[in-house]
C-alpha cells in the first residue's frame, strides 16, 4: 500500500514539474461551427467506399434510429 501511495506522489510530482508549452496561452480559440456539419445537422448525400471496398451511401447506413458518422483523422499523413 505504501508503495502505491509513494508511486502516486512521484507521478503527480512529475506531472506538475512538466513544462507548459509556451504557446499554450497564445492559441486562438477555434470556431467549431465553421468546421463542417454540426451535431444534429443533416449531412449531404454521399457515396464512399468502406474499408472493404463496398460503396456506402447515407441511405445504406441509416438505421431505424438514424446514424452516427464519425470522422477519424489518422496520425499517419
Amino acid at each position: 500500500m505504501r508503495r502505491m501511495v509513494y508511486a502516486a506522489i512521484v507521478a503527480a510530482g512529475l506531472v506538475l514539474a512538466m513544462p507548459v508549452a509556451p504557446d499554450a496561452q497564445e492559441r486562438e480559440p477555434v470556431d467549431v461551427s465553421s468546421l463542417g456539419p454540426q451535431v444534429g445537422e443533416r449531412i449531404p448525400d454521399f457515396a464512399l467506399p468502406d474499408q472493404y471496398g463496398k460503396v456506402q451511401t447515407l441511405d445504406s447506413i441509416m438505421g431505424e434510429r438514424g446514424a452516427m458518422i464519425v470522422f477519424h483523422r489518422s496520425a499517419n499523413w
